[in-house]
């Protein structure tokens, strides 16, 4: 895939990004980096590089949250998949036990 090159404004000053990703997505990420940017800078008294690390620094934090619930996500379909397998095996033998009695009755009648 070739790398795509897109200009994106981060609060007041263009930046050129280079990546496979679409331009769209491009734009999109350095909304969301200068906006959170911009919340540090309206919030606080500090200068663009402190608000710069601030917001890397939040951007990580919601990074690694998101990757802890996915996780646990994964853990939480896990435990499903593994009952479901468990009732499917279940099911299979109340039927083969269904199937046996069945014939048990029909051996009686005869």
């Amino acid at each position: 895939m070739m790398a795509n090159r897109v200009v994106v404004p981060i609060c007041g000053e263009d930046y050129t990004f280079v990546a496979e990703e679409s331009a769209a997505y491009m734009q999109k990420v350095g909304a969301y980096v200068s906006d959170k940017m911009a919340e540090i800078l309206d919030s606080s008294k500090v200068g663009r590089t402190d608000a710069a690390v601030l917001t890397a620094a939040n951007i990580a934090d919601e990074l690694f949250k998101a990757q802890a619930a996915a996780e646990q996500l994964r853990s939480q379909i896990k435990g499903y998949l593994d009952e479901a397998g468990k009732a499917q095996s279940e099911v299979s033998e109340l039927k083969r036990e269904v199937f046996r009695l069945q014939q048990k009755l029909e051996n009686k009648s005869k």
